[in-house]
């Protein structure tokens, strides 16, 4: 029986079984969840262990063959370049869907509880653990159509028959918010007869019924079974759009909600080092949801930063990024934001929506068209298409046609420094490491959109890159790395460290942090201009009065109340007393 203790997270689960499945199955999913803990081992154990963030955290994504050998399967290749190169610098690796997949780059799952053999193994996924903590995706709104899960549905093989969702294809579904420009409904031939079924993303990934307790239940299995191989972020993909009624949006519904808040309540009851994060690419108000009343996500994105880092950057004004970043709450208490400018997505421009000026959101798409980026766009309720989704480099994103390479270098690392100075955790995707350009070619093979940006990467590829001292891939690598160890020095720099924006004019961005027991300040201002910048800081910024200690170019820089900003430079300042 389930300990006395444990109790007031009993209750929880029981009314969120009651909100989702009602009165009569409540008490069975109950007894169901009850014989689940200790399962793979992962049970009361783990009570004593608590989540904890501090400066050191930062995220590496990365796909499981980013790297490749001829001597080595690609997670032990993967393994080998972390090691040498990223040991100390980052201190968690988002190991994308390594599963048995058929399309999508792996979220298209066909078995979640085996390691694409392509890649290695589970002791491979268990050796990374070794130095780097784990973060795995659990891809939960649809599966793919190779799964044995849907071979058994179009079989009429029990349980697997009631997995998914059947619509009339007459039903009035013009409410449903798309992410995709592509039919909603697929049609599919089985046992019983043809059906349609609701595909959100692609014919290829089938949505999962999670009105069905069973569904629900075969994925706290896959929770348990990915807790004992070594995560502790669990990264909900997708989660907006799991739960469906017909005659409603079917993003955000109280159902999808209840379900977060379930994960959220089985992990604290077995796991409590195991952090919540949802992936929601969606405006900030419908994003920050998600953290519910303190009971639902841990961490949650900030999908906001990246198309306002990339316009501040391009357009030389920060006076959205700085009107957006002034307004941010902080997180509730126990939980942070994930700070990031790229991924294996592209750069989403919903969470732009509101924000900027027409005009403004039309150059932003002609300048990543004229970099070889594309536009991806989704299908709107009155059936026309808008732009979803830029799909491009980072690092290509920020250059303009009249760079020489080292002021493309420093716009990059600027957008870079800022989101390692924001209050939350940085994420930093491989390729973003490695100032990769647009892969082409991959998209020209693929004839997918987001290839631009999931270049995959010899060792030897890599290791020649970084020999390379002078080429802008080794330069940002080295630097990069450099801030991620400055970082981790900074009790300023801890996730739930309070900040304050101030507002120092359109060409800058300055922000203050400062360490939960006072004693470590940190005040990040940069220049996001191409011309020096000359700021009297003494004023607005009190800290820095008596003048201020740049950590990063290790120099006193402040004098007689001013600091000179080189084009797209960033200062770490800390206050002196003299």
């Amino acid at each position: 029986m389930i300990k006395y203790a444990s109790r007031p997270i009993m209750n929880r689960l029981q009314e969120h079984f009651e909100r989702l499945y009602g009165d009569r199955l409540a008490p069975r999913c109950m007894e169901r969840l009850e014989m689940m803990v200790g399962r793979y081992n992962v049970g009361y154990n783990h009570r004593h262990v608590y989540r904890y963030w501090d400066q050191a955290d930062s995220i590496l994504i990365t796909y499981g063959d980013m790297v490749h050998s001829a001597r080595q399967d690609p997670l032990r290749a993967l393994k080998s370049f972390l090691d040498e190169h990223l040991r100390g610098a980052v201190s968690t690796v988002h190991i994308l869907p390594f599963f048995p997949y058929s399309s999508d780059d792996g979220f298209s799952v066909i078995d979640y509880r085996e390691v694409n053999p392509v890649l290695g193994g589970w002791d491979d996924v268990e050796k990374l653990n070794e130095n780097f903590s784990l973060m795995f995706d659990l891809v939960l709104n649809h599966v793919s159509r190779q799964s044995e899960w849907f071979q058994d549905y179009v079989a009429g093989i029990a349980p697997c028959r009631d997995f998914f969702i059947e619509i009339d294809p007459k039903a009035d579904l013009k409410k449903v918010v798309r992410p995709r420009s592509l039919p909603l409904l697929t049609k599919t031939p089985t046992r019983g007869g043809t059906r349609h079924l609701w595909t959100t993303f692609s014919e290829d990934q089938i949505d999962l019924d999670f009105s069905n307790p069973d569904v629900l239940f075969e994925f706290l299995d896959i929770l348990f079974f990915y807790i004992s191989k070594g995560a502790r972020i669990i990264r909900l993909d997708a989660i907006a759009y799991l739960w469906k009624k017909i005659g409603t949006t079917c993003i955000h519904l109280p159902e999808t909600h209840e379900v977060v808040k379930l994960f959220r309540d089985v992990v604290e009851l077995v796991a409590m080092d195991v952090t919540i994060l949802t992936e929601t690419n969606v405006p900030h108000e419908e994003n920050i949801s998600y953290f519910g009343d303190n009971d639902e996500a841990h961490m949650v994105y900030q999908f906001s930063l990246p198309p306002l880092v990339l316009h501040a950057l391009l357009t030389g004004q920060t006076r959205y990024l700085t009107a957006w970043a002034t307004g941010l709450t902080p997180p509730p208490d126990g939980c942070t934001y994930l700070n990031f400018t790229a991924s294996h997505d592209g750069v989403g421009l919903r969470p732009l929506e509101g924000i900027l000026e027409q005009s403004e959101w039309d150059a932003l798409l002609q300048h990543v068209q004229d970099r070889g980026g594309q536009v991806s766009t989704k299908r709107n309720t009155d059936g026309s298409d808008s732009p979803y989704e830029l799909n491009i480099t980072y690092f290509d994103a920020l250059g303009l046609p009249d760079d020489d390479p080292a002021t493309h270098i420093e716009r990059f690392l600027c957008s870079q420094a800022l989101v390692l100075a924001l209050q939350g955790i940085p994420a930093i995707y491989f390729n973003s490491l490695i100032a990769a350009p647009n892969d082409a070619e991959g998209v020209s093979q693929t004839g997918r959109a987001r290839s631009i940006n999931r270049q995959k990467w010899s060792d030897k590829q890599l290791e020649e890159m970084l020999a390379d001292e002078q080429s802008p891939r080794a330069i940002v690598f080295r630097r990069y790395t450099h801030l991620l160890s400055l970082r981790a020095r900074h009790a300023a720099f801890r996730p739930d460290s309070p900040q304050q924006v101030y507002d120092l004019g359109p060409a800058l961005f300055a922000v203050q942090r400062k360490s939960l027991k006072g004693d470590d300040v940190v005040v990040a201002i940069s220049n996001f201009t191409r011309s020096p910048q000359e700021i009297a800081v003494a004023d607005p910024i009190e800290a820095l009065r008596a003048g201020g200690y740049d950590v990063i170019s290790e120099t006193k820089r402040i004098k007689k109340g001013k600091l000179t900003l080189s084009p797209y430079e960033t200062c770490w300042l800390q206050p002196v007393t003299s």
